[in-house]
């Protein structure tokens, strides 16, 4: 599963990384937009990138043309059927072995995919006591694209002009390589040479994008040794990514006749 990641980047060098619009207002912490987070947990606001077709002031979709943006949603999808916004609680994950067949998640598998733009991702190893977590991460500073899915819920109880409920989920898939000596699971990151597809609203079919990503883009991903401090989602700072002592980067090495190429 994917329970924790960091996402330190303010929006505005996301909208430059990933080639969208900055949509999310006046950034403040303030008023509710994610500050620099080294712990990202469930429930907590998070940066979203999609990409729909832009509406004129009647609320008309412009069908010949897309906008990409950034959006701040909240972890823990809620279904537009539920009743209550707390069953996000259970949901943060999707894998995608069965996303296209959930009640829950096989509508925004279809419409409203996204990408979560991530600095790195916390898995903990199994078979050690106390449990060793990790941090994986890019070694080139660049932002990992973890696959998402997202809605809106609407309270039936509010009034006035009362805002929808933006939420998501991250998509997991089977861990591949040196990953699955950490975990069996792990987040599916979207190259991006994939994140045209992944977004594009008028592609309701993704198939052939499910699944664990490109040796290349893995060979990048530095598994990387960190403080028990992150087990404590009230804990935050810079050194919860720093490599604690008495472990080397795990390199990534492709097997033979792995796939070189993604779509």
């Amino acid at each position: 599963m994917c329970g924790r990641y960091a996402s330190i980047k303010d929006p505005g060098a996301l909208a430059v990384e990933f080639d969208a619009v900055d949509a999310t207002g006046t950034y403040s912490s303030e008023a509710g937009y994610p500050a620099a987070d080294y712990n990202v947990a469930p429930m907590k606001s998070v940066f979203g990138v999609v990409q729909r077709h832009p509406r004129d002031a009647d609320g008309n979709r412009d069908m010949d043309r897309t906008e990409r943006t950034i959006r701040v949603m909240r972890w823990g999808l809620v279904p537009k059927w539920a009743k209550d916004p707390a069953i996000g609680n259970r949901m943060i994950n999707a894998r995608a072995e069965t996303v296209t067949s959930k009640p829950a998640f096989r509508g925004p598998i279809k419409h409203s995919r996204c990408l979560l733009p991530a600095d790195g991702w916390y898995e903990w190893q199994r078979g050690t006591t106390p449990k060793q977590p990790y941090f994986m991460t890019p070694g080139d500073g660049s932002s990992l694209a973890l696959a998402g899915i997202w809605t809106t819920w609407w309270d039936p109880r509010a009034e006035g002009d009362a805002q929808p409920l933006v939420s998501c989920a991250v998509l997991t898939t089977e861990a591949v390589g040196p990953l699955a000596e950490v975990h069996e699971r792990m987040p599916m990151v979207v190259p991006d040479s994939a994140w045209r597809h992944w977004l594009d609203p008028d592609l309701q079919d993704v198939s052939a994008l499910l699944g664990p990503p490109p040796g290349e883009l893995l060979g990048r991903i530095e598994l990387r040794p960190v403080s028990r401090a992150v087990n404590n989602v009230r804990n935050n700072g810079a050194g919860l990514v720093e490599r604690v002592a008495g472990d080397e980067p795990v390199p990534w090495e492709r097997e033979p006749g792995e796939p070189s190429a993604e779509v």
